[in-house]
């Protein structure tokens, strides 16, 4: 297996969470009311599995090796912009979860900020695992050797191991603070 199998499986689980979000964005403009525990999960899995262990594995493994090699000039710059995505996406969910509390917290209008942080995020994604799917992911792959792709692929589950004490550790230390 290749280092972008992983990854590819990993961006079909967040297509279906995507699929969610975009049931979610209807009944929200239907009812004219937000769930916050719905986007609670959303916010959740998108900063847990899609930003930091997606998005973790993306950045701190495979850009951070292909940084060392010679990438093309066109394909340093597909990188780049993933970055930049990454970024964004990080940016909307924040605004996301800042709506929702303005919500919770008795401003009904935010109703539609929230609906529509949900579908900046339900059209971000298709487009950005796209990208990385059919274009950033075969060529990357031409960068690593056949020993580099092994190597890469035990870093991913040493990166997924400890993902869960990651996230648990900053519960608690939230809760503490």
């Amino acid at each position: 297996m290749e280092p972008k199998g992983p990854l590819m499986k990993e961006h079909r689980l967040i297509e279906r969470m995507i699929g969610r979000i975009e049931k979610e964005i209807g009944r929200i403009r239907r009812n004219r009311g937000v769930d916050p525990l719905f986007v609670d999960a959303a916010v959740d899995f998108i900063r847990t599995y899609a930003d930091q262990t997606h998005h973790g594995k993306e950045e701190d493994i495979l850009f951070a090796e292909l940084d060392n090699k010679g990438l093309s000039a066109e394909d340093r710059t597909v990188m780049d912009e993933l970055v930049q995505e990454h970024v964004f996406g990080r940016k909307t969910t924040a605004e996301l979860e800042k709506a929702k509390q303005r919500y919770v917290d008795g401003d009904d209008s935010a109703a539609n900020d929230v609906a529509e942080r949900l579908k900046t995020l339900a059209e971000f994604y298709p487009a950005h695992i796209e990208k990385e799917d059919k274009r950033f992911f075969p060529a990357a792959m031409t960068y690593l050797s056949p020993d580099e792709r092994t190597a890469m692929l035990d870093k991913f589950s040493r990166f997924d191991e400890g993902m869960i004490h990651r996230k648990y550790r900053n519960v608690v230390e939230t809760l503490g603070a």
